[in-house]
């Protein structure tokens, strides 16, 4: 972030409680800033059901593994299956763990290219495969449509086919994030990529502003220890997530009709858990910066565009020294993947606003709870 918005944080804060941990979220003094916070409030004070399966990324160790998640996609994948829709939609196969991941069979070892996507190396082993989320994220598309046309199959599904469209969505982020953190766990733990999603199901979208896309250049895609960051709260891939995903190459038609760029926030956001990356500490991301703007030049883009919405925009910081003491990340890793449950979100400052999130995926009605909540609108406000 620029000098002028780093230490320039609002009056207000927020408190998030976990298990047995609590953070401080400071939110810089920005117009973005205070329109965000009000969304957040409206999201706390209508109490919103916070979606908890899809919160927690990326954590090596969470009881929701890669068996898990497969688990769950071909129940909803069954329930897809067996809604009668017309005209008909094809019948998705089942997916096992050997989908998603190449065998630890493989040699396995870290990759000199630095590109975590890219699986034509030497070292394959536990890896993701792309191509599999790339076809199940497709089943989602044509199922659910895009924020500014909702499929019609979505239009005439009942609420538990609904919400299993949803979750195709969902647990393919999941699995994509799980996978990249397992096989980092084993090379290289320090730089497992965790992350907290936190979305409310039906939280209301709105436009972003002009002033607002300028902080997309401010930050670009730096990632740091504790940030909070706006999320994506809209149907498709963005330009960075293409290029690496396809590795550098030429964009075809197919690729283009999937990509949107940023236009819209919402009172949700996510929280970067893992340990900061920038361009002026790290040659390789420097590198792969200097990579992307060659890829965006050869596709007829600009990166200093605005309205490309190019990076993540910063919306605030965890206070860690008053939350971990500044430790290092592993230590905060350490900490954390304990507290993978949100109790409650305090809004502090000139008037308080709290909700309080009493179930957790122990709970038996988890899913019941959730589809109940998706009946108030199932257009969902928070699908990335």
């Amino acid at each position: 972030m620029d000098e002028h918005i780093t230490d320039n944080f609002l009056f207000e804060s927020i408190i998030i409680q976990y298990n047995k941990k609590q953070t401080r979220v400071l939110v810089y003094d920005t117009p973005l800033g205070k329109r965000w916070l009000e969304a957040l409030r409206n999201n706390l004070k209508q109490k919103r059901i916070l979606e908890k399966n899809f919160c927690f990324l990326g954590w090596a160790d969470s009881k929701r593994n890669l068996t898990y998640l497969c688990e769950e996609l071909n129940k909803n994948i069954a329930q897809i299956n067996s809604f009668n829709f017309n005209p008909p939609y094809k019948k998705i196969k089942s997916f096992s763990n050997e989908d998603f991941q190449y065998s630890d069979k493989l040699p396995t070892g870290v990759f000199l290219s630095n590109n975590e996507h890219d699986t034509s190396g030497t070292y394959p082993g536990l890896r993701l495969k792309h191509e599999t989320c790339n076809l199940l994220h497709r089943y989602f598309e044509d199922l659910q449509g895009t924020v500014w046309h909702i499929s019609n199959y979505y239009k005439q599904a009942d609420s538990k086919t609904k919400y299993a469209i949803r979750q195709l969505n969902n647990l393919c982020h999941e699995i994509e994030s799980w996978v990249s953190s397992y096989r980092k766990s084993v090379l290289e733990p320090e730089w497992i990529r965790p992350s907290q999603i936190t979305t409310f199901l039906n939280a209301p979208r709105h436009k972003l502003h002009e002033e607002d896309f300028n902080l997309f250049k401010q930050n670009r895609y730096n990632r740091e220890l504790g940030g909070v960051y706006l999320h994506w709260s809209q149907v498709g891939k963005t330009l960075y997530e293409v290029f690496r995903d396809e590795g550098g190459g030429k964009l075809d038609e197919a690729t283009c009709s999937t990509i949107n760029h940023q236009k819209y926030y919402s009172g949700e956001f996510d929280i970067e858990w893992g340990q900061t990356i920038n361009e002026n500490t790290f040659d390789w991301k420097k590198k792969e910066m200097d990579q992307f703007n060659s890829w965006l030049k050869d596709n007829d883009y600009d990166l200093n565009d605005p309205k490309l919405a190019l990076g993540y925009i910063k919306i605030g910081q965890i206070d860690m020294k008053l939350a971990f003491q500044n430790k290092p990340f592993l230590e905060v890793y350490n900490e954390m993947k304990n507290n993978l449950n949100i109790k409650s979100i305090h809004i502090i400052g000139a008037y308080t606003t709290e909700c309080q999130y009493p179930y957790t995926l122990d709970n038996d009605d988890w899913k019941q709870i959730q589809m109940e909540g998706l009946k108030q609108g199932y257009e969902s406000h928070s699908l990335r």
